[in-house]
């Protein structure tokens, strides 16, 4: 089994995992209440998606 020579130091490893981050995801602003909501799905405060009620919600 091939073992590493050397031992790999916490700069050169962490380096490595400099790239590894959590991306935001795209927020969109829903056109009818203006609430944050993601793209190309139903608006969970409102219920509408494409200018039309899709979910009755409790006003």
């Amino acid at each position: 089994m091939a073992v590493p020579k050397r031992k790999t130091s916490k700069a050169r490893r962490d380096k490595r995992r400099a790239n590894w981050k959590l991306a935001v995801p795209g927020m969109v602003k829903c056109p009818q209440c203006h609430e944050f909501k993601m793209p190309h799905r139903v608006c969970a405060a409102c219920g509408y998606y494409n200018g039309k009620e899709v979910i009755a919600t409790e006003d």
